[in-house]
């Protein structure tokens, strides 16, 4: 059975006080490089025939195809992962951050590997002979962004590589939806992480994700996860409500605290009865990849550190209004510097 979620010293369940404590949250999801395009128009993606909003899985030859489309545009490349990128933001905030995923023996393998160290993240990586994964990222000019994703190497990441000794030292595990298309994979992270009194939380990483295997993504929420990321489409695919708070509650209703992103209304959180909302911040888009996940690690680092529902949702929709205003998830320092003099200031959270 689901164990009982624990969460800021301020939230009381049940009349029964419950904190969280500052030990190592570890992120479990696809170690891939993002390859970064900017689009003109959105034609191109009728071309290369991906949704737009929406993440496509792709085999080698897509891939070659997705990259032939490519030629003679500007490209960027950094580290991503729905996982991986909240956990470069959990860890530039300052918390203790941990990954775990599978990368190739190759250039990108090791561009992965040394990014995360440069971040201060724990980088258990697995190797294997496929290519590191990448996801060709398409942006549109208004900043919202389609995903063609080669797995590569991180599709190989399977139930016989998750042992205990990945969850010591550790209080929490972020999951990300992507992965529960291996159920059995899933199911061993999940099982290992309650054995070890591991708490978890999960992103619902993408509509079409979720309406594929929802079923088992009930499964998963109802039995296993603390904790709850969805955006407004994602939410509903997971419940069939289209309003927001309603599917929230619904979300909540499974024993969890649920937290949808509302894009430029802001966002939200409910804990049994308890519902929160904040605005989010008014800025200029350039690239909306990895709002999410950078929301999550914003929730999440003010979340380890005792905050109120209210500070998370804050220090989330604070970090999504940075990284959208960049190309991919390369903060400056000087933001990063910014950002966490903001924290130990005005909340006091370091």
């Amino acid at each position: 059975m689901k164990k009982n979620c624990i969460f800021a010293e301020k939230i009381t369940i049940n009349g029964e006080q419950i904190t969280v404590n500052s030990e190592k949250l570890i992120g479990i999801g696809n170690a891939l490089v993002d390859v970064l395009v900017r689009l003109k128009e959105d034609s191109v993606l009728k071309q290369v025939q991906l949704p737009k909003g929406g993440m496509m899985l792709i085999d080698e030859a897509r891939q070659r195809e997705l990259r032939a489309h490519m030629e003679g545009l500007q490209v960027e490349q950094s580290t991503g992962g729905s996982a991986g990128n909240t956990m470069l933001a959990f860890a530039r905030l300052g918390g203790k951050a941990g990954f775990v995923g599978k990368v190739g023996r190759d250039a990108l393998g090791k561009f992965y590997a040394e990014s995360q160290k440069a971040a201060g993240i724990d980088a258990r990586l697995l190797e294997c002979n496929l290519p590191t994964g990448v996801a060709n990222t398409f942006i549109s000019s208004d900043g919202e962004r389609t995903f063609g994703t080669c797995l590569g190497a991180a599709a190989t990441l399977q139930a016989s590589d998750i042992t205990p000794a990945l969850f010591e030292g550790v209080s929490m595990a972020h999951i990300e939806g992507y992965l529960v298309q291996n159920h059995d994979l899933m199911e061993a992270i999940c099982q290992t992480a309650m054995e070890k009194s591991v708490q978890l939380s999960i992103d619902l990483a993408s509509y079409n994700v979720v309406a594929a295997d929802l079923p088992f993504f009930r499964h998963l929420v109802q039995d296993y996860f603390d904790i709850v990321f969805a955006n407004e489409e994602e939410a509903t695919a997971f419940t069939g409500q289209k309003d927001p708070t309603e599917a929230q509650r619904q979300i909540a209703a499974l024993k969890c605290l649920a937290v949808v992103k509302l894009g430029s209304k802001g966002a939200s959180a409910r804990l049994g009865r308890e519902e929160v909302m904040v605005g989010a911040h008014k800025v200029p888009v350039v690239d909306t990849t990895a709002a999410g996940d950078f929301f999550a690690g914003g929730f999440l680092y003010a979340l380890n550190r005792g905050a109120s529902l209210k500070d998370c949702l804050s220090l989330g929709t604070l970090l999504a209004g940075h990284v959208i205003g960049v190309v991919g998830t390369r903060l400056p320092e000087e933001e990063w510097k910014s950002l966490t003099l903001t924290l130990s200031k005005e909340w006091g959270l370091k």
